[in-house]
């Protein structure tokens, strides 16, 4: 008797599968196994982005003005004036993590049982030693090591967040700034599903380089791409370089409304939607207390938003994109992809910091699951 070729297709997925299938109990069809290279996929993700130490601090709309800091935006500065900040607030820091948006995102995948890999660039001095060994206990694969040839000083992100929950950045890019192509592992890239690129590395060339090699390697192996803009000033100071980041469109792309509206130049939503689709198959466009908005490629579907008390929005977007990845990675549609993402960006914003702790986002997970 001859069998159903999706029969086959899904006794090879049992069989060759099941430890990604244990993490999500479904029932194994084709519309779940996409394809069956997948599968043997090293990674579910591969990363590029900055390397960052976040030190955040709580503070006042008054203080942010008092100190000439524009509110509610990432705003590059140089080590000197970060420095000067940094003795200023002396030791009121309350916490302090790795992180750098694709960071945070990946971070987020790995403790939620995601296979990843992180490409970035520090300098051998504490702060990178710090970086490191927090990416490694976060689960992270990486090819970046400590030499002596790394030189400069690790990024740093000062985070002030507000009463009203909003955060500002002011960074300093330092070894990150010097990223360039020789740091992308290029078999990490071939070996992944999906290949996510920070949209802060569009500010300098040697980075933004660095992201469109690594969407190429991607686009010639047929990895899937995916593109977060991160923060409007880099729509607004960079539009070029994000369109050359963007090539000829990526399968995935992350902003918020304010980022969508930017890149389209439009005013309302409506307007960046049919924009966006020029530039990216698929798109998730997060909206704040009102949700998020999905386009799988054919269809709109609207995430509903999780009420909750938030007092910090630091990591909300990188979170809702790794969550988001987690499921698209795990065999789960855009709903309920969308769903996961909104529930775990409900999560980080009651809490101070860029993460979850990994207990955090497994009972998060859990809870998902039995809920589907």
């Amino acid at each position: 008797m001859r069998r159903n070729p999706e029969f086959v297709i899904q006794t090879k997925a049992l069989l060759t599968g099941i430890r990604r299938y244990h993490r999500y109990p479904v029932s194994l069809n084709l519309n779940l196994v996409e394809n069956f290279e997948q599968l043997m996929k090293k990674y579910d993700v591969y990363g590029i982005g900055n390397a960052l130490v976040d030190i955040e601090y709580h503070t006042s709309n008054e203080k942010l003005a008092e100190l000439g800091i524009e509110k509610g935006l990432m705003t590059l500065i140089d080590e000197q004036k970060q420095n000067n900040l940094i003795t200023y607030l002396g030791e009121s820091h309350e916490s302090m993590a790795c992180g750098g948006s694709a960071a945070n995102t990946i971070i987020g995948l790995a403790q939620m049982g995601a296979r990843t890999h992180f490409d970035c660039r520090v300098a051998n001095d504490i702060t990178g030693q710090f970086f490191i060994q927090d990416l490694h206990d976060s689960g992270v694969h990486s090819s970046l090591s400590l030499n002596d040839s790394l030189t400069g000083v690790t990024g740093k992100c000062l985070v002030f967040a507000t009463p009203d929950a909003d955060r500002t950045m002011n960074t300093f890019l330092g070894a990150s700034g010097l990223l360039d192509v020789s740091d992308i592992d290029e078999e990490a890239i071939k070996h992944s599903e999906y290949v996510y690129l920070e949209g802060y590395l569009v500010s300098a060339d040697c980075t933004r380089s660095a992201a469109i090699r690594a969407r190429h390697i991607a686009e010639d192996v047929k990895v899937k791409t995916a593109l977060t803009l991160s923060d409007p000033n880099m729509v607004i100071f960079f539009r070029e370089g994000i369109q050359d980041m963007l090539g000829n469109g990526v399968d995935l792309l992350f902003a918020n409304e304010d980022e969508a509206c930017e890149m389209a130049q439009s005013q309302d939503l409506s307007g960046a939607i049919e924009s966006i689709k020029r530039v990216a198959k698929t798109f998730a466009i997060t909206r704040g207390k009102l949700g998020a908005l999905l386009y799988d490629g054919s269809d709109l579907i609207e995430i509903a938003a999780h009420q909750v008390d938030a007092i910090d929005t630091l990591g909300a977007g990188d979170l809702f994109a790794g969550a988001f990845l987690y499921g698209r990675s795990q065999g789960m549609n855009f709903q309920q992809s969308g769903d996961l993402a909104s529930l775990a960006s409900s999560k980080i914003v009651t809490r101070y910091g860029p993460r979850l702790v990994t207990s955090d986002t497994q009972k998060l997970l859990d809870s998902f699951r039995s809920g589907i």
